[in-house]
């Protein structure tokens, strides 16, 4: 399957959410389970009736969320979810109300809960990271480095941030995390943080992230905390116009 030209998707992150798990319902039933090869993008995109754009959106998320692979030459297969998706515990319950995050958190609540909970979270990472957990890092790391478009590289943000939180292996601390995630995933989150957003600013919160993964492998606990405390000040002051 081809790489996406760089051009931003049209539709909202939610719409990208949406399409993301009607294909992974739709590959069910069609009977593929884990190393199935999906359909290629002009398949699927005549299948659901959509184009291939938002397909390929869809993808870029799924894949973001570990939840497919692509090889080149070779095409897209189903891979298992390293965590629980959607806010989901491992037994399936639902955290949160469907649609509470978007509809009731403001993207400044979001944000101050996010910088009250995240830097301390990372003590419990350096606890308890396992050497799978720093390989998913890796993994949403490189595909930040590679992102040719702004959805595409918040896609991996998102999903570093969620491997970062998941390793901490807190059920309760993951299932607080994936109503910040539903927030994130939401209309209102989506357009302020693109109107925010410019190449030099994605070029910093990669380097933000390159530092606090290294201070996480290193198991400094005092540096990792300072990293995502410093790296979420500056997130909030391009979204809010804050002092750093």
């Amino acid at each position: 399957m081809g790489r996406s030209s760089g051009a931003i998707p049209t539709e909202p992150a939610d719409h990208r959410h949406q399409l993301a798990e009607v294909i992974l319902a739709e590959s069910r039933r069609a009977g593929l389970s884990r190393g199935s090869r999906l359909p290629t993008e002009r398949q699927l995109a005549v299948d659901l009736g959509v184009t291939r754009t938002s397909v390929r959106g869809a993808l870029m998320v799924l894949e973001a969320e570990g939840r497919i692979s692509r090889e080149v030459g070779r095409g897209t297969f189903l891979r298992g979810a390293p965590w629980p998706q959607n806010g989901s515990t491992e037994d399936g319950a639902a955290a949160g109300q469907p649609g509470g995050a978007e509809a009731g958190f403001a993207p400044a609540d979001v944000m101050a809960i996010r910088r009250l909970l995240e830097p301390p979270a990372m003590r419990l990472v350096v606890a308890w990271a396992t050497a799978a957990d720093f390989e998913e890092m890796a993994r949403c790391l490189a595909g930040g480095e590679r992102a040719l478009s702004y959805d595409e590289f918040e896609s991996w943000d998102l999903a570093l941030h969620r491997a970062i939180m998941a390793a901490s292996h807190s059920p309760l601390l993951t299932r607080l995390y994936a109503v910040i995630e539903e927030a994130r995933h939401g209309r209102v989150w989506g357009d302020l943080k693109r109107r925010s957003a410019s190449r030099d600013r994605q070029h910093a919160y990669q380097a933000d992230h390159r530092q606090l993964v290294a201070a996480l492998r290193a198991r400094d606990a005092d540096r990792a905390v300072e990293a995502m405390r410093g790296h979420l000040a500056r997130v909030a002051g391009h979204l809010f116009d804050e002092p750093a």
